[in-house]
C-alpha cells in the first residue's frame, strides 16, 4: 500500500506513494476537504487542473445527507460525485463530538451521549437522533466506498483532565479494536480494497499520547492517524505532540496529522517531522473571506486580505509568481470588486488560488526532500 521513495538526510522529512484502487499518491501531500462530496465552490475539473490527488469526504455530513445507502446505489461516492481520484473519509468522530459540544454551549443541551458501546447524538440539519458505534462507523464508510477510511474514535477536548482523558483514551483503544474486526468482515464492499487507519488520542498528556502511539501501532491499521482538538490548529502543541510519538510509531506507514494547513508554514513543520497527509478546511473557507495566501518575499507576510483599501485598483495578480488560473488571469483588484459584489466567481477564483498555492508547494517541498534540501527550502519561506 505504501513506499518509501526517499529519507531525506537532515529531518524526518520523506517521500512515498500511497498506492491505491483509484489512482497513486505521492507524498508528503495535502489533502483539500469535500466534506458534503464537493471541495465548496470548485467541480472536478478545477480539481484536476491544480494537481489535486485525494479529497476528503465527511462520514458524519454524508450519512445525515443523502445518506450512504443512497451513495451505495450509485456505486460509492466515486461516481456518486463523479470524482475518479483517490478519496478519504473521517469517521464521523470529531463531528460528532464538536457540533454535540457546540450545540450543548448555546443551552441547547444534551444533544450528545458517550457511552463505552459508541455515542447518541442529534443531527444539526433537523434534530433527529443518531447512534454511531465503532461497528456502525465501518459499516457506513463501507457504504461510501473512500479509499482510505478511519476508526472511530473520542475527539477529547484540549482542556480535559488527566482522569477524563484516560477514560476517553481507553474508549478510542477498544474501539479500535472493534473497528479493525467489522473491517475485516468486508473491507471490498464495491469490489476494491479499502484501507483502515487507526487515530493516536490522548490530548495533551505527553504519557498517555506515548502509551496510544505504542497501543494504535500494534494493531493492524494500514496507517496512523494523529488526532485531537488542538492539533492543526495550535501548531506548538501539534509539534510537541509529534516529537512524542514519533519515536513510537511505525516507520513503514503513512503517517497523518488531522487538521493541518490553516498556514502554508504549518505544512513545513509537520514533514519536517515526517508527517505524510494532512488536511484542513481552512484554505477553502479563509479564501471565501478573502484571505488569499502569497509567498512571504511577496508583502512580508503569507496571506493578503483582498477587500483592503491598498488592493482597489491593484493591476498586479495575488502573487506574481504563482501559475494558477487566477493569478494568470486576474488583478488583486478585479478580485476586491468581485468580493464587493458579492459574486459567486470570487469565491471560485479564490479557492482555486489557495489550493493549487498550497498543491504546489507540496510539490516544491516533495522535490526538495529528493533532493536532501527540504531545510534549505522551509528556510526560504520563513
Amino acid at each position: 500500500m505504501f513506499e518509501i521513495t526517499h529519507q531525506e538526510k537532515n529531518s524526518l522529512a520523506r517521500t512515498g506513494i500511497l498506492h491505491t484502487e483509484h489512482g497513486d499518491i505521492e507524498t508528503p501531500i495535502f489533502m483539500p476537504v469535500g466534506t458534503q462530496a464537493t471541495v465548496k465552490t470548485l467541480d472536478n475539473e478545477d480539481l484536476k487542473k491544480i494537481n489535486t490527488q485525494i479529497i476528503l469526504g465527511n462520514t458524519y455530513h454524508l450519512h445525515l445527507r443523502p445518506g450512504e445507502n443512497l451513495i451505495a446505489e450509485f456505486g460509492g461516492l466515486h461516481k456518486f460525485m463523479g470524482w475518479d481520484g483517490p478519496i478519504l473519509t473521517d469517521s464521523g468522530g470529531f463531528q460528532v463530538f464538536s457540533l454535540g459540544l457546540q450545540k450543548e454551549a448555546k443551552g441547547q443541551g444534551g444533544l450528545t451521549k458517550i457511552d463505552d458501546d459508541g455515542v447518541t447524538f442529534q443531527s444539526h440539519i433537523d434534530g433527529s437522533t443518531h447512534r454511531f458505534t465503532p461497528e456502525e462507523a465501518i459499516k457506513i464508510q463501507h457504504k461510501i466506498g473512500a479509499d482510505i477510511i478511519m476508526a472511530f474514535d473520542e475527539c477529547t477536548p484540549d482542556d480535559a483532565d488527566e482522569k477524563y482523558t484516560r477514560q476517553a483514551l481507553d474508549r478510542t483503544h477498544d474501539w479500535a479494536e472493534r473497528c479493525i474486526v467489522e473491517h475485516k468482515k468486508n473491507n471490498c464492499y464495491h469490489g476494491y480494497k479499502q484501507f483502515l487507519f487507526g487515530i493516536i488520542q490522548g490530548a495533551g498528556h505527553k504519557k498517555l499520547r506515548e502509551e496510544s502511539a505504542k497501543f494504535i501501532s500494534d494493531l493492524d491499521f494500514d496507517g496512523i492517524a494523529i488526532g485531537g482538538e488542538s492539533v492543526g490548529y495550535n501548531m506548538e502543541a501539534t509539534k510537541k505532540i509529534l516529537d512524542w510519538v514519533n519515536p513510537i510509531i511505525p516507520k513503514d506507514k503513512p503517517h497523518y496529522t488531522m487538521g493541518v494547513g490553516h498556514s502554508p508554514l504549518d505544512l513545513f513543520e509537520v514533514v519536517e517531522r515526517g508527517v505524510d497527509m494532512f488536511d484542513c478546511v481552512s484554505p477553502t473557507r479563509v479564501a471565501r473571506n478573502g484571505r488569499l495566501f502569497v509567498h512571504p518575499k511577496i508583502d512580508k507576510k503569507m496571506h493578503i486580505n483582498i477587500l483592503n483599501t491598498e488592493h482597489r485598483a491593484d493591476k498586479n495578480p495575488i502573487d506574481p509568481t504563482c501559475t494558477c488560473f487566477t493569478c494568470q488571469n486576474h488583478s488583486r483588484s478585479y478580485l476586491q470588486h468581485l468580493f464587493k459584489s458579492q459574486e459567486m466567481l470570487a469565491y471560485r477564483l479564490a479557492t482555486i488560488h489557495n489550493l493549487h498555492f498550497l498543491l504546489n508547494l507540496m510539490q516544491g517541498m516533495r522535490t526538495a526532500v529528493k533532493e536532501d534540501r527540504f531545510l534549505e527550502l522551509k528556510k526560504s519561506w520563513m
